[in-house]
């Protein structure tokens, strides 16, 4: 076979006595002419993007000339029409700019983003707590979340070596892959909360179940603690008013999971830890829960949050810290809500015995009842206080007896980390309602007109918002049905699914307003929760999401979100990223999208709705992301676009 020659290489006959010579002579007249051309291509591309740009200038300049004296000539009454094309005219021109900008810098602004090393499958940003510890961080404080300038790496997670997507639920409940998370089989066994300890280890797998011989088992302690609040038992938790559970210290979620059942949503909070997590095996089961800690400062949600916390050794001393940290959970109760505490400080004959422990739980009974808390009942290690519902019970206190009532200025409803109070809060909030008061789920979760005129809104608001996102889910399930269904058949090991057959549990809304995704995906009966969350950016609106038996929280999307790498199925935003850009953009659409990124399981989905030109601009990103994406027009809406991905399953190549 015949090797190609050159082009524009003149040949040349060889004799064998000038075959060196001649070999030298034509490699420098090769090498000249290739030098000749790079520099002569070079000229001509730069020349060709000064021309381009040169053009665009001048495109740009006539442009708003001519707009101007166009404007100037036109009719007031005619302005209207015309406004609606000529915008989007200037959302072309803007994206045809960025476009051109983005092939006039090359391959480098293009480049894919690189995937992190291995020891970072894990990673969460604003938890680093041996960096806490060199700070001197102490005494609990180094789990705190502190997000330092610098602490995100713009890089891609890849999941461990044999991950595997988790299993459907409600089988994914009680079984999860043991490779899916950080734990050792120590771990496994070692002591715990009262739920921790409930599950066995397999050889790839890890089982839950309920009814261990430990504490009699789940539902005999949930059926224990409905007793003593005086119900006949937890299926009578939502005729009492409690919808909403704050679970401190979940151990593995199975508290929330057994309760479930019974329409009562259990959030979990926990430390950060590095393995054996309690919030990450928590998601991985399809149970709410997310990184939170009682240590110094005050937890993202607004005052009167939660109709009930639950701490069974949660391995939190409250009677440390002069009792801030029971203030803080009277902060987040509401009127007539429970605290329910489990611990071995509590049993009467073994505190007997330890004049320290009868010194402690002395402390924690006598400030529950400064802060006018009822203990209901106490029976072994389980205690129940019920938070008072009328506030002529603080100025009956004697005075200095307790801690005093926050100010207005000290009573702030919507705290974001900040540090813990030592009064008590949430006085001053209209939203002072006990919870016997309270519409029972599911009524709740539609608010009267008295109600929402607290938030400034109409009834008519809400419903508007209810009847669009009954449409939203609908067209999202039409894109998300095929793809669940043909690329997930039935696995080993997995059960048939029961109704409604979906591969989504873990929802996360970045931009949730009032909710209305997650109302609308249980009216459609889907087997999802949703985290609500709302922008610190945006309206306030997380007490409302929260009024109507929700979860949320309150969150910076120019920061890390408390919570480990893949632990959701789906992430949505509607809105965010012209919130952010309202903002200037603090931060990037890339910072961003590479949190959405180290949040989303393999093969998990990101639906974003947004104006036509962010939406062009975000579709550019994900080619970086390596996301399988396309843009879907909205035919009720000219000037959205939806931004549709998939986020592919990579899979970690053995070092």
């Amino acid at each position: 076979m015949s090797r190609p020659l050159h082009r524009g290489v003149p040949a040349i006959r060889v004799t064998s006595s000038s075959n060196g010579l001649l070999d030298s002579q034509v490699k420098e007249q090769i090498e000249k002419e290739e030098l000749d051309r790079n520099q002569s291509s070079h000229s001509r591309h730069r020349l060709t993007i000064l021309l381009l740009k040169s053009s665009l200038v001048v495109i740009v300049i006539l442009a708003l000339t001519g707009s101007f004296w166009w404007t100037l000539s036109i009719s007031t009454s005619s302005r209207g029409h015309i406004f609606h094309s000529s915008r989007r005219l200037q959302e072309q021109l803007v994206s045809d700019l960025w476009d051109i900008g983005e092939l006039s810098f090359g391959t480098s602004r293009m480049k894919e983003i690189e995937f992190c090393p291995g020891e970072l499958e894990n990673y969460i940003p604003c938890f680093n707590v041996s960096e806490n510890l060199d700070s001197g961080f102490s005494d609990g404080n180094e789990y705190d979340r502190v997000c330092r300038q610098g602490s995100r790496q713009n890089c891609l997670v890849l999941p461990p070596m044999n991950y595997k997507i988790p299993l459907r639920w409600p089988t994914g409940r009680d079984i999860i892959w043991v490779a899916n998370v950080k734990i050792t089989g120590q771990e496994v066994f070692t002591s715990g909360s009262l739920t921790k300890r409930m599950m066995m280890l397999e050889e790839q797998q890890i089982s839950f179940r309920s009814a261990s011989l430990m504490f009699d088992g789940v539902e005999d302690y949930s059926h224990q603690i409905a007793e003593m609040i005086g119900l006949r038992n937890e299926s009578n938790f939502i005729q009492a008013g409690i919808r909403t559970i704050l679970d401190i210290g979940c151990g593995y979620g199975s508290f929330g999971a057994h309760l479930f059942s019974e329409q009562i949503l259990t959030i979990c909070i926990a430390n950060y830890e590095s393995s054996g997590s309690q919030v990450q095996l928590t998601l991985e089961r399809g149970l709410p829960a997310m990184i939170g800690s009682f240590s110094s400062k005050q937890l993202p949600y607004p005052s009167l949050s939660f109709d009930l916390l639950h701490c069974a050794r949660c391995g939190i001393d409250w009677d440390k810290n002069d009792g801030s940290f029971l203030i803080e959970v009277d902060r987040v109760l509401r009127p007539g809500g429970y605290f329910v505490w489990t611990s071995p400080l509590i049993n009467v004959q073994s505190s007997l015995r330890n004049k320290e422990k009868q010194k402690r739980w002395n402390f924690v009974r006598d400030f529950a009842e400064n802060l006018c808390w009822e203990l209901m009942s106490q029976q072994d290690e389980t205690v129940v206080w019920k938070k008072t519902s009328k506030k002529t019970c603080y100025n009956s206190r004697i005075s200095g007896s307790g801690p005093s009532i926050c100010s207005k200025v000290q009573d702030v409803e919507f705290p974001y980390y900040r540090p813990l109070q030592n009064c008590i809060g949430g006085m001053h909030s209209r939203r002072w309602v006990p919870i016997e008061e309270r519409a029972t789920w599911p009524s709740r979760s539609n608010l009267n007109p008295s109600e929402l005129a607290l938030y400034g809104l109409h009834l008519d608001e809400l419903n508007e918002d209810t009847a669009n996102y009954r449409i939203i889910v609908r067209n999202y399930w039409s894109l998300l049905s095929p793809l669940i269904f043909s690329d997930h058949p039935k696995r080993p090991g997995d059960e048939d699914p029961s109704p409604p057959y979906n591969m989504l549990r873990n929802v996360l809304d970045m931009n949730a307003r009032y909710g209305g995704l997650n109302a609308a995906l249980l009216e459609a009966r889907k087997s999802v929760w949703v985290m609500n969350v709302v922008p610190t950016t945006g309206p306030k609106y997380l007490p409302l999401i929260l009024d109507r038996g929700y979860f949320g929280v309150l969150h910076d999307w120019c920061e890390a979100f408390p919570t480990y790498p893949r632990t959701y199925d789906m992430v949505h935003a509607e809105g965010l990223l012209s919130l952010e850009s309202s903002q200037h953009w603090r931060c990037t659409m890339l910072d961003i999208f590479t949190e959405i990124d180290r949040m989303l399981r393999p093969e998990g989905w990101i639906i974003i709705r947004d104006a036509a030109l962010l939406i062009d601009s975000a579709r550019v990103l994900t080619r970086r992301l390596k996301w399988e994406a396309r843009v879907i027009e909205i035919e009720s809406n000219n000037d959205e676009r939806l931004l549709f991905c998939q986020k592919p399953f990579f899979k970690r190549q053995p070092s």
